[in-house]
């Protein structure tokens, strides 16, 4: 084997030199004094905002690595509404309330760290990991299906401690380059007394749905005297009525001149010019009103049991589920630039961005010749997500040296949805109502405006003007599932600075894949389907749609999910329905260009020791892993593929499904080091190799070609993980009780980011039957950067009132430039508290800087910067009771997304606020 020897090699290397040479750096007495100190920190108490501090700072001043804790006070009185929510304002991590296709919502659903992508983080329950799901039908395929997990699953009523990791260990699982969070559940024999019970019950208003809903969660944890056996159970059952108001822009294309007669026209900025004028620039595609509605209901519990057979084993079993069902509905009443411009209508007047690339203003003339305005109206009763897991755990104290922990477990995670969707316009194949559409952008300052007129009176905001124009939905399951064991040993050396040796082993076998994706569309077979369309109840938009960011339009006519639900009969090959007006068959509707598969396998090992001295300790060690990836790649055949190969039963054309194999080892190596300046002072130096597996739909994805333009896009089977090597260094400053001042530096330097890039690959041309070169939009490994720093402040001041700062710059950059996924430059948060013997209120800021997140319709998605407020106040009645009252986003933030640049705004989201009152009971 060819040993390779790097920076980060040798100082793992001199690390453990260095504590060889030390040998009698540490006395005994000075190592009794370290376990009782641990001891006594696993004896801490929390009873409220300033005990619950003091814990988190105890556990972080002790941590031989650079770690965050959010302890929680009681059960369901964390900050927020979800694990992400709750950690949001520790330094260095960033939230989302998306994962990309579906904009915001009020509830935030992903995690970062340091400004990197969502999917570079790893998240584990209890040190393992957790398999997920996403709801929304646009996650569940594409560039948007990553590794990150769905923090909406995760309520906070569920969790005992959260420890975010900054830094790797070699006994830390890998997946996390920039970071993992540990969430950590209450267990039954850690409970203080022998029987207790907590209960909360209370109701939750959304201001924008005008809509107020229950609120339940409970538990009971019992352990018998000898505290040898004890079991836990744990519910909960949260329903809400969400409203989101969005201004969309779905998506920007180029004009092109050739759509238009010779000597075409246009007023552009003033100055009639030719329509040439207008090539190659950027449009909106469709500019929408749109209207989301859903009815979440979360449900699910823990349950959990110990046994102490002896002294030294303890065995435990947990189980745990949540489930949130996501039922919703979307209208998008649309302008459409596009179609008429694809039917050659020039617009009478333009204006242009000040850099003559984008089409920000434009009316044209009145016409029936296309569609100015397309709607949107579907019903998703079967949206969900699923999550759950069952772990067996197990530690046995062999002597007073050797300890040996294991678990082994079954995770699985599902995403699902279900849609019925009718599209109508002013122009269809029945007939037309000729309008003239005009529009103007107003970068990110408020929505676009749009204005419909008619010669002959005719209203666009009565349902009878408008026209069939399709059916469509969609039916998918996506499955995630992962089978997993441990088994890791510590043995206690106490031979000068090395206190102790740690090793272990870990495989895990993975899968996620999304089935048979089915795409419904019209049912052909009813004669009448073109004039069949659902029964309009006289329902419109609400009076207050878009208030917050300036509606497009108002006013408009609006389906209800009733009508629609009368309206969606379904027709299969096995049921045959001349009368319905969906074909849902699953072979005929088999969408294959969604399509992925991926199954992985990885062995896992590691070494590690633990040193001390008189002011300083450290851990150092190397962890192996091997991965073996099955990844399925779908494409269009060609005269070259045998006719067995072939799938011809999909209405969207025959396909060859085809996989790759292949197997790949990283060593990762890491150190960290904690020094003791003085009894107030700690400084933190870390190096550490880490790796993230690519996205899912990266490595298995379709293969387009287009023969024409010799084109095409795909996935990459055979793209590297995600590897970086962090350097980190910080300085911590305990200068009082429960307070704390901090400043940090860290480096990542990654040398297999994953980007897409236009790269030339080989393909057979079916037009010119030869093999020839094309130009391949697919993801690639490139290099990039991540450098910022930390500064963090927390402090009880005077008159029981307290104080929590931080601020995070993260500056990452693709090598020769390019933006970084998830990259927010600036991060901050802001926290005051009040605490007495029955009161206690916190109120919290939390900002964001601009971000770009993902791609969508083929165009980048960032997120504008983004503020939001909230406020807790707690009331304890007596010692059994406590009353609560909660507010989020209190400020009614503006969720803003843009193309390119701001000149393309892409949507504007509001979700009002939201209000929690709750009455909590304790025995």
């Amino acid at each position: 084997m060819k040993v390779i020897k790097t920076p980060i090699a040798a100082a793992v290397t001199l690390t453990l030199l260095s504590a060889a040479g030390a040998a009698q750096a540490q006395t005994p007495e000075q190592k009794t004094e370290k376990k009782a100190e641990t001891q006594q920190l696993e004896q801490v108490v929390v009873t409220g905002i300033r005990a619950s501090r003091e814990s988190s700072l105890n556990t972080k001043r002790n941590a031989d690595s650079l770690v965050e804790v959010v302890t929680a006070e009681d059960v369901g009185k964390m900050p927020d509404k979800n694990v992400a929510d709750a950690i949001q304002r520790v330094p260095g991590v960033n939230i989302a309330s998306s994962a990309g296709g579906e904009g915001g919502f009020s509830e935030n659903d992903r995690v970062s760290i340091r400004g990197t992508s969502p999917s570079l983080t790893q998240t584990l329950i209890n040190g393992h990991a957790v398999s997920t799901g996403d709801w929304f039908v646009l996650n569940l395929f594409g560039t948007t299906v990553g590794r990150s997990a769905s923090y909406s699953l995760l309520p906070s009523e569920l969790v005992g401690k959260v420890t975010i990791n900054k830094t790797a260990r070699a006994d830390l699982v890998e997946g996390g380059v920039a970071g993992a969070v540990d969430v950590q559940t209450r267990r039954p024999l850690e409970f203080k007394k022998n029987l207790t019970l907590e209960a909360s019950l209370g109701a939750m208003h959304s201001t924008l749905a005008d809509k107020t809903d229950p609120q339940l969660s409970a538990l009971a944890a019992w352990k018998n005297s000898a505290n040898t056996f004890g079991v836990l159970l744990q519910v909960f059952d949260q329903k809400q009525h969400l409203r989101r108001d969005g201004n969309e822009v779905l998506g920007y294309f180029t004009i092109d001149k050739s759509k238009f007669a010779a000597g075409t026209t246009v007023n552009v900025n003033g100055t009639t010019q030719s329509i040439d004028v207008l090539d190659g620039v950027k449009a909106p595609s469709l500019i929408g009103a749109s209207l989301f509605e859903q009815e979440r209901h979360r449900q699910g519990g823990a349950i959990e049991a110990q046994i102490k057979p002896t002294h030294d084993v303890t065995l435990g079993i947990s189980a745990f589920t949540s489930k949130v069902k996501a039922t919703n509905m979307n209208t998008n009443f649309m302008a459409s630039p596009k179609w008429l411009f694809d039917a050659g209508v020039a617009p009478l007047t333009a204006t242009l961005s000040a850099d003559g690339k984008t089409l920000v203003g434009a009316s044209f003339p009145q016409t029936g010749a296309a569609n100015s305005i397309i709607v949107d109206s579907g019903i998703r009763p079967g949206a969900e997500q699923k999550s759950n897991y069952i772990n067996l755990d197990g530690k046995w104290a062999v002597n007073d040296r050797l300890t040996l922990t294991g678990q082994v477990g079954r995770t699985r995670g599902t995403g699902a949805s279900e849609e019925y969707a009718s599209e109508v316009g002013n122009v269809g194949s029945a007939g037309n109502t000729p309008l003239a559409l005009s529009y103007m952008m107003n970068g990110t300052s408020r929505g676009p405006t749009v204005g419909f007129t008619s010669s002959n009176g005719a209203n666009f905001r009565d349902y009878n003007t408008m026209y069939w124009n399709w059916n469509y939905g969609a039916k998918v399951k996506v499955p995630d599932e992962e089978t997993y064991g441990t088994l890791d040993a510590e043995w206690q050396v106490e031979a000068g600075p090395l206190e102790s040796i740690k090793a272990g082993l870990r495989f895990t076998d993975h899968s996620r894949n999304n089935g048979n994706w089915i795409s419904s569309g019209p049912n052909w077979a009813n004669p009448n389907i073109d004039k069949t369309l659902p029964g309009w109840s006289g329902g419109s938009y609400p009076s207050n749609f878009g208030s917050a960011f300036g509606a497009p339009i108002n006013g408009m006519w609006r389906l209800s999910h009733a009508d629609i639900a009368k309206w969606a009969t379904v027709s299969t090959q096995a049921k045959p329905d001349p009368n319905a007006v969906f074909n849902y068959d699953p072979a005929q509707r088999h969408e294959w260009t969604n399509d992925f598969d991926v199954d992985e396998k990885t062995d896992a090992g590691y070494l590690m020791g633990f040193f001390a001295g008189d002011r300083w300790k450290t851990n150092a060690g190397v962890r192996v892993v091997r991965t073996k990836g099955h990844y399925s790649t779908l494409r269009a055949p060609n005269s070259q593929d045998p006719a067995s190969a072939i799938d011809n039963t999909s209405l969207f054309g025959p396909f060859v499904r085809e996989y790759t194999d292949r197997s790949y080892t990283d060593v990762l190596p890491s150190a960290n080091l904690s020094y003791r300046l003085n009894s107030d002072l700690v400084l933190r130096g870390a190096v550490a190799k880490t790796m993230a597996r690519a996205d899912y739909t990266a490595l298995s994805s379709t293969t387009s070609l287009n023969d024409q333009l010799n084109t095409g896009s795909s996935g990459n089977p055979n793209l590297n993980p995600v590897r970086s090597t962090n350097y980190d260094l910080s300085l911590e400053w305990y200068f009082a009780p429960r307070s704390l001042v901090s400043a940090g530096v860290f480096y990542q330097d990654f040398r297999s980011f994953v980007d897409y890039r236009v790269t030339q690959g080989s393909y057979f041309s079916d037009l010119h039957k030869q093999i020839e070169t094309y130009n391949i939009t697919q993801p690639v490994n490139v290099g990039a950067k991540n450098k910022g720093f930390e500064l963090g402040y927390q402090q009880p001041l005077f008159g029981n009132f307290g104080l929590n700062a931080n601020y995070t710059y993260a500056s990452g950059k693709l090598d020769g430039g390019g933006e970084m996924s998830g990259n927010s430059k600036n991060t901050y948060n802001l926290e005051g508290y009040f605490e007495n013997d029955f009161l206690s209120a916190r109120l919290a800021y939390s900002y964001r800087s601009k971000f770009y997140g993902s791609y969508d319709r083929g165009v980048k998605m960032h997120m504008d910067d983004v503020g939001t407020l909230v406020a807790s106040i707690n009331y304890k009645i007596n010692d059994y009771l406590s009353l609560s009252l909660d507010g989020l986003n209190l400020n009614n933030p503006t969720l803003k997304y843009f193309g390119d640049n701001k000149d393309q705004p892409r949507a504007f989201y509001s979700n009002g606020r939201q209000y929690y009152v709750t009455l909590r009971a304790r025995y």
